[in-house]
């Protein structure tokens, strides 16, 4: 592919006509796809367990086989839409992505299931980075927060609603209908696509993809996540070792590979610029908590406070109309008063959600200890979100937006995919603790603790870290 190959619309579209809703909605639902598995698959794991006799370890990896490859080559991802167009990309991602979540509805075991979630992980790492950087790259300057504020609200709805959809799919009488319902949503996606979205690329995307760099990062990720998981069952520490060596080395050769290849995977130049270090950094902590919060909140209501799935899911439904009312707001509040405010205060009210669910034991009462919770979180993440990952795209060149893109999700998604590794194991909840609902409270306690830290922790980056006021670099 050459710089000639490069095509753009003839003229940035305005996010309030129909071509700019018609993109809009393809981005909303296919990103929605990825979204919803990461955590729609928490709400079905007791019965996910129970069905294939599988203990807490194996429900991790049902959970984190996932994340270690969306994480792991959705800068691949991003890369592959600035040279080969936002678009296909996009569209293939969509496609993968079914076709593997047809295989986890038919997994016989949960080894089987394991696998066909690594594979459901490929699909989300090509279309979620395409999702988000066709926004970028289609629309004028002056709506470009309020279309990412909107994709970050309903992406955001997607995630809160993804436990309560879980829930009612297991109404229905099987925990594989949360992978067979993907089916309908994806042809829906592919038609929009095709008929309605720009193709766009990068203007300097070319040359061969980085696939050393992505496995690389591959084994980055497994590595640290099987020392995570693994290590409090092995009496002998030889994988462990070997696991966190390879991790080590993966992590030596990705830097080696960024620096030297002609076209690399990430630009490290890219971290020069504070603005774009600093978003990445907060959401690192951020997420981390985030995911930990989702996944254990669903779990608690149904090991410990004896909730029907369908409950517990319904639990989180405030997040919904607290995410969907205000995050295009926040987007546009942000890109009048600079986004710093906003990604300082937001982690402080998610920090204060994540103390509230210390209320959440075994009599726990929705109204008076569960609802406060998740109407602060709630809040703290309508704040939050659409000026963090509008931050991290704006703060770099539009020639980069894939690849933006792709690294900000693939931090996301990297410091979920550790916290919920890490998180159990170090407050208890490994084994069997599923079934123990003691052992399972007392976990939990400590884990909320964790998430405040990590929020708070965030909110200081990010207090440092961004700039009153921001200023866009060139866009090319």
């Amino acid at each position: 592919m050459t710089v000639a190959d490069v095509s753009t619309p003839p003229e940035r579209l305005v996010l309030s006509s129909a071509a700019g809703r018609w993109v809009v909605l393809a981005t909303i639902l296919g990103s929605a796809l990825a979204g919803i598995d990461s955590t729609v698959v928490t709400i079905a794991l007791p019965a996910i367990g129970t069905d294939l006799g599988s203990s807490f370890t194996g429900l991790q990896w049902t959970v984190t086989g996932y994340t270690i490859t969306l994480a792991a080559l959705i800068l691949l991802g991003g890369a592959a839409g600035d040279r080969f167009g936002r678009r296909r990309v996009f569209v293939v991602g969509t496609v993968w992505f079914t076709a593997a979540s047809c295989l986890c509805a038919l997994a016989p075991s949960i080894e089987v299931l394991v696998a066909a979630r690594v594979l459901q992980g490929v699909g989300g790492a090509l279309l979620t980075p395409a999702s988000l950087a066709v926004l970028e790259a289609v629309f004028r300057p002056e709506d470009r927060a309020a279309a990412v504020g909107t994709w970050a609200g309903f992406s955001g709805v997607a995630a809160a609603l993804a436990p309560f959809i879980g829930g009612w799919l297991l109404a229905l009488g099987s925990w594989r209908w949360v992978f067979v319902v993907n089916l309908p949503v994806a042809v829906v996606v592919v038609a929009v696509a095709v008929r309605h979205v720009p193709e766009t690329r990068g203007q300097t995307s070319i040359g061969p993809l980085d696939w050393r760099g992505s496995f690389a990062t591959v084994a980055v990720l497994a590595g640290v996540t099987y020392a995570l998981i693994e290590a409090p069952r092995h009496s002998h520490q030889r994988l462990t070792f070997l696991a966190l060596a390879t991790a080590i080395g993966g992590a030596a050769v990705f830097v080696h590979t960024e620096r030297t290849s002609p076209a690399p995977l990430l630009d490290l130049s890219l971290f020069r610029i504070r603005e774009f270090s600093a978003a990445n950094a907060t959401t690192f902590f951020a997420y981390a908590a985030i995911g930990t919060f989702f996944f254990l909140l669903v779990l608690q209501l149904q090991v410990v406070a004896g909730w029907s799935p369908l409950a517990a899911g319904a639990s989180s439904l405030p997040v919904t109309g607290i995410t969907l009312g205000l995050s295009r707001l926040s987007g546009r509040l942000a890109q009048r008063i600079g986004p710093r405010p906003q990604m300082t205060l937001g982690p402080v009210l998610c920090a204060a959600g994540c103390v509230l669910a210390l209320r959440i034991t075994s009599d726990a009462h929705y109204l008076t200890d569960v609802l406060p919770a998740v109407v602060v979180f709630g809040l703290g993440l309508a704040t939050l979100v659409a000026p963090l990952t509008a931050t991290a795209l704006s703060a770099v060149p539009d020639s980069h937006a894939g690849v933006a893109s792709g690294f900000n999700n693939a931090v996301a998604r990297t410091g979920s995919l550790l916290a919920i590794a890490a998180v159990p194991t170090l407050t208890g909840i490994t084994g069997d603790a599923i079934a123990l609902p003691q052992l399972f409270a007392i976990g939990f306690r400590t884990a909320m603790a964790v998430c405040a830290g990590l929020l708070i922790t965030g909110s200081v980056v990010a207090a440092v870290g961004i700039p009153r006021r921001h200023t866009s670099p060139a866009h090319a």
